[in-house]
Order: C-alpha cells, then sequence, then structure tokens
C-alpha cells in the first residue's frame, strides 16, 4: 500500500512540475501587438521586404529575412525597394530603410497601418545618425535592431520592456548589451529570434481569413498612396499608448478614420544620448 501511495505521490509532483513548465512557457508566448495581423487565405503566406537599405545594411537584412521565416507560420522575401527617397509604406508589403533622421533620440521604429485588426502595410527604420556612432556601430546593435523592427510589422512585441533584466535571449527583448558580452558571465545574445517568438506567431496565425492583405506581386514605387498623411515624425504619430521602462513613449497610435490607424513601435537610445 506505501508503495502505491508513493508513486501516487510521484505522478501528482510530476504533473505539477508539468503544469508549471506549460504555464511558464505560455506565459513567455503573449507578446502579440495588439492582434494585428496580415490577412491571408493560406498558410504559411510571403511577406516582402522592399529593400531600401544601404549596403552596409543589406546582409543585417537578408539575415533578419531568413531567421524570421524559419517561422511556418510566414516566408519573407526581401525584393527592390519602392521608397528609397522617404521610405514611404506601399500596399501590401514592409519597406525596410536606413537614413540619418536626426538627433532626436530613437534608434530604429516600425510603423503598421492596419484597418479593423488587419495589417495592410509596413514600414521599418533604421537611424543612422545614431549607428554611425561608436556606440551603436557593432554588428549585435545593428542585428538586434533590425531583427526586432521588421518583427513588429508580422504583429510581435516585445517579450520585455526593462532594459535592466537579463537578456532573454531574443531580438524582442529590450537591453543594453545585445550580444550578451558586457555581463560577468556572458548572458544570452538578443540579435535573434528565439522559439517563443515562432510559438507566438503560431498564436496570432493560427487561423485563416477570407481577405488577403499582404501582396506577392511586384510592386514598384508608382504604386505608393500619395494620399497618406505624413506619419515620419513625432508630431504625426498621434496619441500615446504606452512608454517604456525608462518612462519614454514607445507606442502611439494615430487614427484616421473609418476603422484605419497608423501604430508606431518606438527604440529609443540610452538617455544619455540623444534628447
Amino acid at each position: 500500500m506505501k508503495k502505491i501511495y508513493n508513486q501516487i505521490f510521484l505522478i501528482i509532483v510530476f504533473v505539477v512540475i508539468l503544469i508549471g513548465v506549460s504555464t511558464v512557457y505560455v506565459a513567455k508566448a503573449t507578446h502579440s501587438w495588439g492582434g494585428y495581423h496580415w490577412a491571408r487565405i493560406i498558410s504559411p503566406f510571403t511577406l516582402k521586404f522592399g529593400d531600401n537599405v544601404s549596403t552596409v545594411w543589406d546582409t543585417y537584412l537578408a539575415t533578419a529575412s531568413g531567421d524570421w521565416s524559419a517561422s511556418s507560420m510566414l516566408d519573407t522575401m526581401v525584393v527592390v525597394g519602392g521608397s528609397k527617397r522617404n521610405c514611404g509604406p506601399i500596399k501590401g508589403r514592409v519597406e525596410v530603410c536606413n537614413a540619418k533622421y536626426g538627433n532626436n533620440g530613437w534608434l530604429g521604429l516600425a510603423q503598421i497601418w492596419v484597418s479593423g485588426s488587419h495589417i495592410t502595410q509596413g514600414v521599418a527604420k533604421m537611424n543612422d545618425t545614431y549607428f554611425n556612432t561608436p556606440t551603436y556601430n557593432t554588428s549585435a546593435w545593428r542585428r538586434l535592431v533590425m531583427c526586432q523592427e521588421i518583427a513588429h510589422t508580422f504583429g510581435l512585441d516585445h517579450q520585455d520592456e526593462d532594459f535592466r533584466n537579463l537578456n532573454l535571449g531574443t531580438c524582442m527583448d529590450y537591453t543594453t548589451d545585445p550580444d550578451g558580452t558586457m555581463a560577468n558571465p556572458d548572458q544570452f545574445s538578443n540579435e535573434y529570434p528565439n522559439v517563443h517568438d515562432f510559438d507566438q506567431l503560431g498564436i496570432i496565425y493560427s487561423h485563416l481569413d477570407s481577405t488577403v492583405t499582404s501582396f506577392t506581386k511586384t510592386i514598384t514605387g508608382a504604386n505608393q498612396d500619395k494620399a497618406e498623411p505624413d506619419v515620419s515624425e513625432t508630431k504625426g504619430w498621434g496619441r500615446e499608448l504606452r512608454r517604456d521602462s525608462r518612462g519614454r513613449v514607445s507606442l502611439y497610435e494615430r487614427d484616421l478614420g473609418k476603422g484605419e490607424k497608423v501604430i508606431t513601435h518606438v527604440l529609443w537610445v540610452n538617455n544619455t544620448e540623444g534628447k
């Protein structure tokens, strides 16, 4: 009888441990960006990245595109950019750009245009005003920011937004040590996606839609919507939605009416730099 009780006890302990692990596992895979997603009728679907970046950034865009294509939910494809002059949005895809956007305080940003809950176009920008400085002109910082900003355009949010926490091993984690070499001992690198990012994409894109907002046909700059409002600067980003652990506004929303909005996610430089 005692043996039976011991076996039952061990089974109960095992189940409790499994539940605990599951709870932690699920909790980490809850970084959806407001439930926004690209509408599609097949899975996986293809999302195009318009390459408007300089040769310095080409490798980082290609690497990030390949890393995120490991998801079973989406395939990304780097194509010729259509917005080299001003990084304006193009329907059905994501334009990726870099430029000296000025000493305005932001290192990288992502914007999505949404209709209801569906993403219709996106933009990811890297600010070379800061990437040309010794602090950020590193492969680790370039990989992290490129990986993170394009992932926002899928509908992914951050796993953690406290810069003081240890790295989680994902580019969707705020950090001051992207490659994890500054801590003693070394910590995880935050330069690439991790399993929880792919799990979250699986949750976001677990259903199919009756329409499509990601276009696979070739689109040129001539197809840009010239009537788009100017949301390239802070004054056009709309109302504040959220602040990061340093107290800086990291999420904005501009209501365009008729169920359409522009959502802007901002990654700021360290408080000691920029504005």
